[in-house]
């Protein structure tokens, strides 16, 4: 699948705008990720398929326990001072940035355990090997919990983040080894290069420590020790699929697809709740209330 061919939210019309109004819903965040765009933009029927299959996941309490979880592991690595976004924004625009950045914080969980998942279930790899049996496996997700926080996501186009932040922008390239592609997360800090400039300068050496890349270890961990816990396992095997009628290679590609975005989320994908946190804008972490 070609990640630059995209179904674009505002363009979703009919059953299609209403899975992506369900995506935000269930991930409690108002963003379509480009996983999923470019799932429904080459194989709809079986996107559509394939969502209802992973939906069940994340409506449970032992997610959003895995949720907290995460984020609090990621960022007992990170050894960085919370930013005054206000030096470099106004008031407004302020605002604005921590209601977008606290979206990416509330996906970002998410997002780990979707790649980890649906690789897994498409390619093979163990799932629900050690299934879960006490209350929150099934018990539902808190309501309250990263209800309504984030803001609707706004992105600089590919070229224009470049063009507006191109010392960090290419900071970031250098740092995490990346293509052409630029993931969202910089394409919207971009739009405010004096407050990305400021986030990455305190960021950087946080992620560059081995305090970090234990702590991305240790949500790795979680992130497997989820998927292998699962109460039941979502028929998403290829012989599952080909036995509700797909064909092999709209399989195939969407196996592809998946295992392709899962196997770059352990650089880019945790740095998510690092931004919100620098920016003040991190949800919950308190494993004592919600314990994994």
């Amino acid at each position: 699948m070609d990640p630059t061919v995209q179904l674009l939210s505002h363009e979703a019309t009919g059953w299609k705008a209403g899975l992506y109004d369900d995506i935000e819903a269930t991930l409690r965040a108002p963003i379509v990720n480009s996983v999923w765009r470019v799932a429904m933009a080459h194989e709809p029927a079986l996107f559509r398929h394939a969502w209802h299959q992973l939906k069940p996941v994340f409506e449970t309490r032992r997610f959003a326990a895995f949720s907290v979880a995460y984020r609090d592991a990621v960022l007992s690595g990170v050894n960085a001072d919370e930013r005054d976004l206000a030096a470099h924004l106004s008031p407004s625009a302020a605002g604005e940035l921590r209601g977008q950045l606290a979206t990416f914080d509330v996906v970002a969980p998410r997002l780990a355990v979707a790649f980890e998942l649906a690789d897994r279930l498409l390619n093979g790899a163990p799932v629900a090997t050690e299934p879960a049996t006490h209350h929150a496996a099934t018990a539902p997700f808190p309501a309250w919990l990263d209800a309504e926080r984030g803001r609707s996501v706004t992105l600089a186009g590919m070229d224009e983040a470049a063009d507006r932040a191109p010392e960090t922008v290419d900071a970031v390239r250098e740092h995490h080894g990346l293509g052409p592609m630029l993931p969202s997360i910089h394409r919207c800090l971009a739009q405010w290069p004096d407050a990305f400039a400021a986030l990455w300068a305190e960021l950087e050496p946080a992620f560059e420590s081995e305090t970090y890349a234990a702590a991305t270890e240790d949500a790795a961990a979680l992130v497997d020790g989820f998927v292998r816990g699962l109460a039941t396992r979502p028929a998403l095997r290829p012989d599952e699929l080909r036995a509700a009628g797909f064909e092999d290679e709209p399989v195939e590609a969407l196996g592809d697809h998946f295992a392709s975005f899962n196997a770059n989320a352990g650089g880019v994908l945790p740095t998510l709740c690092a931004y919100a946190e620098t920016a003040g804008a991190a949800g919950e972490r308190d494993a004592l209330r919600f314990p994994y």
